[in-house]
Parts: structure tokens; C-alpha cells; sequence
């Protein structure tokens, strides 16, 4: 079955131009890549985009949405979810996140958000006293909020150096 989308069948399917075609997957060659990944140096947006359209899909089942992780050169592994195009329902919901993803970058606020928050939570409990009274000075908090491993509300991830 042919679909109308921009996604790679993983015949087509390699990570960088210096990687070969279809690697390895011999059976699946006609199957879909869907447009999220991740690898081990991947950011928090990556990591929520791929765990969403996992659920999206309602899970990795055999013969209907699998992922498959491979190690490589470059980031020492990346993981990639391929869907079976006879899958029907399966593969309407991959077309739904190609769709979704084409309109805005972002499949789970919520997650994202989440995700983000957490990481800002461990900045800070890492942080020198030093670091965090520089960074409420920056946003015009109380220097003793420093002391606190409670993050003021009005401090983000610029503030604390993550993208």
C-alpha cells in the first residue's frame, strides 16, 4: 500500500548520508520511519516526541509498530519507530503524527513541560550558592531564595544556562 507522506521507508531510511540504506532490517524494508528519534545525546523535546508517538500509537506491537535501536559512529545509538503500512489503524495514527509534527514541533505539552521542569529542578539542586544568587540577581529575586532548593517561579532554563 502507497501512502501520500513525507515519511522514509526504511529501505530508503539512513540516519546520516555516510550510513547504509535499509540496514539490517531485511523484512521491513517497506515499512515507515516514522519522523521522531532519539539517540543518547538527544534533548528533552526528542526524548517527549518519541515516548508521544509511541503512545500515539498505542504501543510497540510486533508486526504493527516497532522500535529498533542501533548503535552508530556518531551519537554511539539512536532508536527509530517503523510502521508496518498494512497496519491500517496503525498507520492512519503515523500519518496523524507526521501531520501534527509538519504543523508544530511539539506532540505532548504536558510531557514536555514536565520534562523540562525536571531538569531545571536538577540544575539548581547542582548549582553552587555563588551560581544561583547571580541567577536571582538576574531576575531580580531575594539573593536568600538562593538558599532554597526550591526554584523561584519566575526563573527559567535560560536562566540556568539549558536550552
Amino acid at each position: 500500500m502507497n501512502y501520500d507522506t513525507e515519511m522514509a521507508k526504511y529501505g530508503d531510511f539512513a540516519p546520516t548520508c555516510f550510513d547504509p540504506k535499509g540496514y539490517v532490517l531485511d523484512e521491513r524494508q517497506d515499512w515507515y520511519v516514522l519522523p521522531v528519534s532519539q539517540t543518547r545525546d538527544s534533548g528533552n523535546l526528542a526524548e517527549s516526541n518519541f515516548i508521544a508517538a509511541l503512545e500515539l500509537l498505542g504501543g510497540e506491537r510486533a508486526n504493527i509498530a516497532e522500535v529498533h535501536r542501533f548503535g552508530h559512529w556518531g551519537p554511539g545509538w539512536f532508536e527509530i519507530i517503523i510502521v508496518n503500512p498494512r497496519a491500517g489503524k496503525t498507520m492512519k495514527k503515523a500519518l496523524g503524527i507526521e501531520s501534527s509534527l509538519a504543523d508544530y514541533p511539539v506532540l505532548d505539552e504536558s510531557d514536555l513541560s514536565a520534562r523540562e521542569w525536571e531538569e531545571m529542578e536538577k540544575t539548581w539542586l547542582h548549582m553552587s550558592l555563588s551560581d544561583r544568587m547571580e541567577v536571582c540577581c538576574k531576575t531580580d529575586n531575594s539573593i536568600f531564595a538562593a538558599r532554597h532548593d526550591t526554584i523561584p517561579e519566575d526563573v527559567w532554563a535560560e536562566h540556568l544556562g539549558i536550552e
